[in-house]
């Protein structure tokens, strides 16, 4: 299946005030694969090296100059070309730095778009239709221009191919509702126009995409109502001249996407290869309205390939290049790369072949006496069958309800038949994809959910999660929606399963599982290997005293005395006392009770990135960071004073995941904790843990040096039968 892979922000934008401006004319490729030109909708041309995020170069036109079509680059003469006012072509190398002194011209008519493929020569293509070569437009510049198109037309976009070693510049233009395609040859000058079938009155097509294939031009444009279409031009025998009738194009609907209420305003539709659609600003199938998403789509099977949400407002411009898509939201441009495997059925359906092929084998055959006593001759023994089996066949025996006839039942049916009827759904053996299908159950229980506070089904939604299918950008409301009516199992079942979540959602789960009494925390059922984890870590007995992950409870005796014993001063112990002090330390007590700390360990083990985390930490207040940083600290001590206290096979977050998570906190909210009493002799136990790690940490520098070092010594290979070596570790 098509898959997209995390993205990267190549720049920053500054967004105009209209939906569908971004602040970016265009993008071309440059010199290679890691190199593309971007112009902004003002003033300025930046080079890009995508892989390494950063600009290299960049170029703008004076104050009061405004360019007016993307800039492209000539691999021939390895030079730069662009146009403002209009009317100004501009030509510069890269080491020109000020644009002002580059070479320019003034030709005699308005440039729509200069174009120029890979190893080709730039094509300027003029607002009246005209088109030019570049070299040869600029031996005159003041050349009069032909116009090519009728009063009232005007073009709307345009690409250039090179099909059967033959340059094709092609623009469509709109005039009074009616849309064009127009086919422009060099070398031999031809043009061909056709006309495009007429949509529903008012639509005119959002976004066109072109490519070449199998000696035909296939173009690609999406209309606001989501209907993808796809017209098909031979270049055999392409003729004809500019005074031609225009010809009918016929048309083939690829894909009908689903836009929700209205029309879509502001999307976009890029042909990848031949099955394969890149759109972005049309709502997913299971998210509803309200969300961006980029998405693939597979145009042979009408399945949806993969889904990305875009945060921000998606302006409706996508490019690509290199297998990489070029994507402008809110005040970013990302870069997110994408794969396209050769489209087929098992594909489409997820079902190409897996690796481990043994969990599909048939059923094992029960052993016949006939068999083994008279050979072949016997009849072939049944294959064993389970209660499984049989509850199955009985199951598909009995009429049920088909999938849409059970997401429509979902919509109105009370709780228990709606959840009787998931349930037998999930069951049948005869759904091939579980996937798309739970995405569409689980937005629909949640959406009803939502609207009605007496409808609400958590042993079906948990039966959702548990079926690994589902994640939080297919139904971004639902660990919303628990946290709301109080389901912290479903939470931590989310929090689990899912591997997406926000970091916005994860501190509203910390704050939840925080504030939370203990005592409502007692009466929660949650899922039974964490529980075993938190009873078996605070019913653990004390390990011998040692020193064990840098950490010994001597050592923190000694660390802490000071701070606990009021910062330098001599405490004095008899020897009794102090005999039983370093026998038998102080056992750490658990800040919170078992099941809010199975919780708290949730978040622990979620993924975050600092950066997103940070800023949503702050909302906590200060007692809930308190009881948080204690409770942290309770793990640690624990974990420095067991041996192995992390067991596989159980939820338990690692000693690397509560040092970051302490890290955290403090970074967030270390005014507010030294301003506050109560938080003084934690941070001194806190700063006092860093110090182990770090003095671990070191010895563990100085035992990677030692053994480094022992394996650049070169062992000799004429060793007699007796000798002495010595090694100096340092």
């Amino acid at each position: 299946m098509a898959a997209l892979y995390e993205g990267y922000t190549l720049c920053g934008l500054v967004p105009g005030q209209t939906l569908t401006n971004s602040g970016i004319q265009g993008i071309e490729a440059e010199r290679d694969s890691d190199h593309v030109v971007v112009t902004d909708s003002t003033r300025s041309v930046t080079l890009y090296k995508v892989s390494d995020q950063k600009p290299l170069s960049s170029w703008t036109v004076k104050q009061g100059q405004t360019l007016t079509c993307p800039a492209v680059y000539n691999s021939q003469t390895e030079e730069y070309v662009v146009v403002s006012d209009n009317k100004v072509i501009r030509i510069w190398k890269d080491e020109d730095i000020l644009l002002d002194k580059a070479f320019k011209a003034t030709v005699s008519s308005d440039v729509w778009r200069v174009h120029c493929l890979p190893g080709g020569e730039p094509v300027v293509l003029f607002q009246r239709g005209a088109v030019r070569l570049l070299d040869s437009l600029l031996s005159a510049p003041q050349q009069p221009i032909e116009e090519v198109l009728a009063q009232e037309e005007a073009i709307r976009w345009s690409t250039n191919i090179v099909a059967d070693s033959q340059q094709f510049v092609i623009f469509t233009t709109e005039q009074k509702g009616d849309s064009f395609l127009y086919l422009h040859r060099l070398n031999p000058n031809t043009l061909q126009r056709y006309r495009l079938e007429r949509e529903e009155p008012g639509l005119s097509p959002l976004s066109f995409s072109a490519s070449y294939r199998d000696k035909h031009i296939c173009l690609l444009y999406l209309y606001p109502n989501g209907h993808v279409y796809q017209s098909v031009v031979s270049v055999r025998g392409l003729g004809g001249d500019e005074g031609a009738q225009a010809l009918p194009l016929p048309r083939s609907l690829l894909l009908g996407l689903p836009v929700g209420e209205g029309l879509l305003e502001a999307a976009s539709a890029q042909l990848l290869d031949e099955a394969h659609v890149a759109v972005v600003g049309v709502p997913h199938p299971s998210a509803g309205a309200g969300k961006d998403f980029l998405c693939i789509w597979n145009t042979n099977f009408q399945t949806l390939q993969a889904g990305k949400e875009m945060a921000g407002k998606i302006y409706g411009q996508l490019w690509t290049f290199s297998n990489k898509l070029f994507i402008p939201h809110g005040k970013t441009l990302s870069v997110i790369p994408y794969e396209c495997p050769k489209s087929s059925l098992a594909s489409a359906l997820g079902k190409l072949k897996q690796a481990k092929t043994e969990e599909f084998k048939a059923p094992a055959c029960v052993p016949s006496w006939n068999n083994i006593l008279h050979g072949d001759k016997a009849q072939p023994s049944r294959p064993a069958e389970t209660r499984k089996t049989r509850t199955n066949r009985k199951t598909q025996s009995a009429p049920s309800l088909t999938v849409d006839q059970v997401l429509d039942f979902t919509k109105t049916a009370p709780v228990e038949e709606v959840q009787r009827e998931v349930e037998g759904l999930l069951s049948r053996a005869d759904i091939q994809d579980l996937q798309p299908l739970v995405g569409q159950l689980a937005s629909m229980l949640v959406s009803r959910s939502l609207a009605d506070p007496a409808f609400y089904t958590p042993s079906t939604l948990a039966q959702l999660v548990h079926t690994q299918s589902l994640c939080h950008s297919v139904c971004p409301d639902l660990v919303l929606l628990a946290l709301e009516r109080r389901d912290f199992f479903l939470c931590q079942l989310c929090l689990q399963f899912f591997p997406d979540i926000p970091e916005a959602v994860t501190c509203a789960c910390l704050k939840a599982f925080i504030s939370m009494p203990d005592t409502e925390a007692e009466k929660l059922s949650l899922e039974p290997d964490s529980v075993s984890f938190m009873e078996t870590l605070i019913a653990r007995e004390r390990a011998p005293v040692g020193l064990q992950n840098g950490f010994s409870s001597t050592s923190t005796d000694q660390d802490c005395s000071d701070a606990l014993g009021g910062g330098g001063r001599v405490v004095i112990k008899t020897g009794e006392e102090d005999k039983e002090k370093s026998s038998t330390p102080p056992e750490p007590i658990c800040p919170v009770g078992l099941h809010k700390a199975v919780l708290l360990n949730e978040v622990l083990l979620t993924a975050y990135s600092d950066t997103f985390l940070l800023p949503h930490l702050k909302d906590l207040s200060s007692q809930h960071v308190v009881l948080f940083l204690q409770y942290l600290q309770f793990l640690y001590l624990k974990y420095s004073q067991d041996a192995s206290p992390q067991m596989h096979g159980l939820r338990s977050p690692s000693l690397t995941q509560i040092m970051d998570w302490v890290c955290m906190v403090l970074d967030a909210h270390f005014t507010v904790l030294v301003m506050t009493p109560e938080a003084k002799g934690l941070l001194v136990n806190l700063h006092s843990f860093v110090k182990s790690q770090v003095r671990l940490v070191s010895e563990l520098g100085k035992i990677e040096g030692s053994l480094q070092e022992l394996n650049k010594m070169k062992v000799k290979k004429d060793v007699g039968q007796y000798s002495i070596e010595i090694i100096e570790l340092f």
